[in-house]
């Protein structure tokens, strides 16, 4: 019962936490970035790499190639490459110092031959774990089936585990490892980077209004005509012919500042932890909902303000927002101020409801029109 209460006590915590970070989003004025955070270049990109090897030298914590034969059929396979030609039933060999794995590594974009890259090793089999083991040399291929680099060395493993007497003790992961420049790249993948004169930018998220924006403050640098919008996503620009000075226009390029559009409003709660995240486009319109012993009302009266000395002689629209939330008949909960998601969250975490709770009610205020946002919920 203590346990019980303990959880639903964190989870009220939590959501109350976020809907302080939510308020204080709202307050938040908008603020320049970097073009670099903004975009990616076109054919600027890692490429994945992945391979199948085999890790030997392990204190006996190898797979048991009773219940693996792949692994006993890669060792066979390997030792006959080597010239070693094991006798009629060798596939029936019982190994306990060996684990097959797949390696895996990002090639980076302009890597070139004879450069080392990070891999990472994990068990595919039993193996009980890879600490001290030896990863043989292991090619690895993309997705085209070409072999873009050589993987081979000593296995790093962050965690540790011991056994005796029936009794086991384990700290961290021990069947996935890691070697630090254990790979070395064999083949460059060939890059389209300023063909034709012309560089693509692709903004992390398609707005048109932040791509408006993008050409704007590159045609105010560069001068007009260098930037062009193709949609809410690609920005095609004009670059210099050599490559030298274009590398340094994309230094200069990267780091203009430009004011990205505000985002779509969108709430996302995680339905398993009761997590409730949003951004400062969220808002609220007049609504009553009344979800088993809660009735929430939301009502917003929109004012305007007379011009004085403090709004520089402007007129501007006030909203006097009221929440009133009750349960058991008995608590009502009275917030005046603006009508945010924000104030929904607190006034409900504040008379104990539950996850499950806040997720129903922002459902049925999405329903009706009342939740001014997308409602995402993983």
């Amino acid at each position: 019962m203590m346990a019980a209460s303990s959880h639903r006590r964190g989870a009220r915590i939590c959501i109350g936490l976020i809907g302080l970070c939510a308020a204080l989003l709202l307050a938040a004025p908008a603020r320049a970035e970097r073009l670099k955070d903004l975009v990616s270049v076109a054919g600027v990109r890692e490429n994945q790499l992945m391979g199948y090897g085999l890790v030997v030298g392990l204190d006996g914590s190898g797979d048991q190639t009773t219940q693996t034969p792949f692994t006993v059929q890669s060792v066979v396979s390997m030792l006959q490459q080597l010239g070693v030609n094991l006798p009629q039933g060798g596939t029936s060999l019982q190994l306990k110092n060996v684990a097959a794995v797949m390696v895996t590594a990002s090639l980076p974009a302009f890597a070139q031959p004879g450069q080392t890259l990070d891999v990472t090793v994990s068990s595919m089999g039993n193996a009980k774990g890879l600490s001290g083991g030896t990863l043989l040399m292991t090619p690895l291929k993309g997705a085209d089936g070409q072999i873009y680099g050589m993987a081979q060395g000593n296995v790093l493993v962050g965690g540790v585990g011991a056994s005796g007497s029936g009794s086991s003790v384990q700290i961290n992961h021990l069947s996935v490892g890691r070697i630090s420049a254990g790979a070395t790249v064999e083949r460059a993948v060939p890059s389209s980077l300023g063909e034709n004169n012309m560089i693509r930018l692709e903004l992390n998220y398609t707005d048109f209004s932040t791509a408006s924006r993008v050409v704007e403050a590159i045609n105010n640098h560069f001068g007009g005509g260098t930037a062009t919008a193709l949609d809410g996503r690609v920005v095609r620009v004009q670059s210099p012919s050599s490559s030298d000075q274009r590398v340094a226009f994309l230094g200069v390029l990267e780091n203009l500042n430009v004011i990205p559009a505000q985002m779509a409003a969108k709430v996302i709660m995680n339905a398993r932890t009761g997590s409730v995240v949003m951004n400062q486009a969220v808002t609220l319109d007049t609504c009553a909902i009344s979800h088993g012993n809660l009735t929430i009302t939301i009502t917003t009266d929109n004012q305007v303000s007379q011009p004085g000395p403090a709004s520089g002689g402007k007129t501007a629209v006030v909203q006097n927002a009221e929440i009133d939330i009750k349960k058991d008949a008995g608590k009502v909960l009275l917030l005046k101020g603006g009508a945010s998601l924000a104030d929904v969250v607190k006034a409900l975490n504040a008379i104990g409801a539950s996850p499950q709770d806040l997720l129903a009610i922002l459902q049925a205020m999405k329903a009706a029109g009342s939740l001014r946002a997308e409602l995402e919920i993983i």
